[in-house]
């Protein structure tokens, strides 16, 4: 496995017009851990037929997108906020749009 200093990326692959993509670019992530962190983390990496470092980066970023997602922070006019408390006490009834809204994938898991 190649190894990169922080600041320049390891390239495993190019986009468009040869170019390296950001998706493409890998860098090297370290951690230090415990014995006993180490082979919790193997044992259950190896269950799921995975490497150490699938798993965790796995984890890592659903942890990550769970922080982020919960810690989202918008706005509203007060109006819309009372749509939005009575739509909450007496939600619409359910609808075949709903439902494949609700079966749908997010973005992030496709």
């Amino acid at each position: 496995m190649e190894h990169a200093k922080s600041d320049e990326p390891v390239s495993k692959g190019r986009g468009a017009f040869g170019k390296m993509s950001r998706r493409s670019l890998a860098v090297s992530l370290n951690i230090r851990a415990k014995v006993q962190q180490r082979n919790l983390i193997d044992q259950a990496a190896a269950r799921l037929g995975r490497s150490r470092s699938e798993f965790m980066l796995e984890a890592a970023c659903q942890r990550a997108e769970d922080v982020l997602l919960d810690q989202a922070f918008f706005t509203v006019e007060a109006s819309t906020f009372t749509q939005l408390q009575k739509l909450l006490v007496r939600p619409l009834p359910p609808t075949d749009r709903l439902r494949r809204l609700i079966k749908a994938k997010a973005p992030w898991e496709k």
